[in-house]
């Protein structure tokens, strides 16, 4: 049996964050890092290439059931009504996401006090600032200081420029008294730390073949490497075993076929509110009947995913949509917090987008039937493309315990583990709020003096954000793991990654899930010797 201090299991923004902190921390402690995909090629990503938005809509897309690679585990989502998207490689989503790169507000740990709904998180804001700001430089994030929707956010890079979508629409937002602000993005706006900056080309969410994109395969897994972690790839991690309530390792597959035991003081689950779930739950064992850590009967509870709508309009002038990153430019937070008067509880994020490639476009505009094919097509698509401008609503979801991933019996995938189902369905609260922000939407649109505003979701391809299924708590009959991000149930076993989250926020959950890794592992190195 192989041995190590510490196994981590997924590469992704929490696990790569935990990797370097943990070896920073305590450089004399053997790491590894457990990956089910391989390393990718930024030669390779689709935007290198004339047949890019092809790509991204076959091999390169965020969604398994579509993508098909041999890296992507099933995940039956035929019962949700939000897709899941995941990525499995080294960096994990990071290398498909947008790089927009908000934090949590204090709010966002405090419902249950403020709106008295869900749970209030174990931790605050204030205990992750810290690891934020660490986080951010990390990451090499840009932005601009000052934002009042937030505690003082300091040392950022030049924010992204705004481009038309700025241009046009923050004078709008000014008219109507809402709050708006540039985006802070985990993206490199000048040259830092031997990487290159961004140079607008603008497909962030296929891959960065510049490295400007912060991924973590450009940020935290060359340090972490360097200092001597083990990073394992084409390892797909079966189960966590454990004996006489202490965790003992992991059983893998690796790419040969072959299975193998990896002995460990302490493991770390970090492969998403998905794959983390997935894994506790075949790691059922004597004593643990209905999967590990599982007790409170909660793993693969409480699943979020924040529902999306869409509200775009069209103007008369030819903007710049077509350049720079896809998402980010500016959002607005006027809409965050609970308002009684709005029918719903807390709120939701106004994220203001570039436009789609020119393919991408003519899809949608043929699917609205504004667009049809024959004599004058191209005449017809050029008054289209690059007249829009589009915003998304990125709604908080609250835990349900309705919501939730399981696995299949009996429907075992090529990794000899069973199949992930996930049942999702977006509540009333939910509801109301999304059709609160379209309404809203348009009526900016209006505002800016676009025409013909449409607005339409919930959006079903848009499970990006993946959180809960393993909460965060006190008490353990409900939550899965403690303050510190250790499980209940089993000693030197814990969740590092957005299974952990008590609640979702109205924000994209990477800055945090990445703050809460480092804050976590330096929880861990805190009391390492009593493992």
């Amino acid at each position: 049996m192989v041995a190590f201090d510490i196994i981590i299991v997924g590469s992704g923004a929490a696990g790569a964050a935990a990797a370097w902190r943990l070896n920073e921390q305590n450089p004399g402690l053997r790491i590894a890092c457990i990956e089910r995909g391989d390393w990718t090629n930024p030669a390779d990503y689709p935007s290198t290439r004339l047949d890019w938005e092809v790509l991204k809509s076959s091999s390169y897309s965020p969604f398994p059931s579509v993508r098909k690679a041999k890296a992507d585990y099933e995940i039956d989502d035929a019962g949700s009504d939000i897709a899941i998207a995941n990525f499995n490689a080294v960096g994990g989503a990071t290398i498909l996401y947008s790089g927009h790169f908000p934090r949590f507000h204090p709010s966002d740990f405090r419902v249950r006090s403020l709106d008295g709904v869900a749970e209030d998180w174990p931790i605050s804001y204030k205990d992750l600032a810290s690891y934020y700001a660490l986080n951010d430089h990390m990451m090499s994030v840009s932005g601009l200081e000052g934002d009042p929707a937030y505690p003082p956010i300091e040392g950022l890079l030049p924010p992204v420029p705004a481009g038309a979508v700025g241009r046009i629409l923050g004078p709008a937002l000014n008219r109507l008294g809402w709050h708006w602000w540039p985006s802070y993005s985990a993206i490199a706006t000048r040259p830092v730390r031997g990487r290159a900056q961004c140079i607008n080309l603008g497909p962030c969410n296929t891959g960065c073949p510049q490295g400007a994109k912060s991924s973590v395969d450009v940020t935290y897994w060359p340090l972490a490497l360097k200092g001597g972690v083990e990073l394992l790839t084409n390892t797909t991690c079966q189960k966590v075993l454990a004996e006489s309530g202490r965790v003992t390792g992991i059983q893998v597959l690796k790419q040969d076929g072959t299975l193998h035991t990896l002995g460990a003081r302490i493991v770390i689950l970090a492969a998403n509110a998905i794959g983390t779930a997935r894994i506790l739950l075949n790691s059922a064992c004597d004593g643990h009947n209905n999967g590990l850590a599982n007790s409170s009967g909660l793993v693969g509870r409480n699943l979020m995913l924040h529902p999306l709508g869409y509200v775009e309009a069209k103007f008369d002038e030819e903007l710049d949509t077509d350049k720079g990153p896809q998402g980010c430019s500016i959002y607005s937070h006027e809409f965050y917090e609970t308002d009684d008067s709005r029918g719903f509880v807390r709120g939701y994020t106004m994220h203001f987008l570039r436009g789609t490639g020119p393919v991408e476009a003519a899809k949608a505009a043929m699917d609205r039937r504004e667009l049809k094919w024959g004599a004058g097509f191209f005449e017809r698509f050029r008054r289209l493309y690059r007249r829009k401008l589009s915003m998304a609503i990125i709604c908080e979801d609250l835990p349900r315990l309705s919501n939730r991933v399981s696995i299949k019996p009996g429907v075992i995938d090529r990794d000899g583990m069973p199949a992930v189902k996930v049942d999702y369905r977006i509540d009333d609260n939910t509801r109301k709020m999304l059709g609160h922000g379209l309404s809203m939407g348009k009526k900016l649109m209006r505002e800016a003096g676009g025409r013909q505003a449409m607005a339409y979701g919930p959006v079903r391809n848009s499970g990006w954000h993946l959180m809960g299924t393993a909460r965060m708590g006190t008490d353990p009959t409900t939550s899965v793991v403690d303050p510190r991000g250790e499980c209940h149930d089993v000693m030197g076993l814990h969740i590092f990654d957005g299974s952990i989250f008590v609640t979702g926020s109205g924000v994209n959950p990477a800055s945090t899930i990445q703050a809460l890794s480092l804050y976590l592992s330096d929880q861990l190195t805190s009391r390492l010797g009593g493992y």
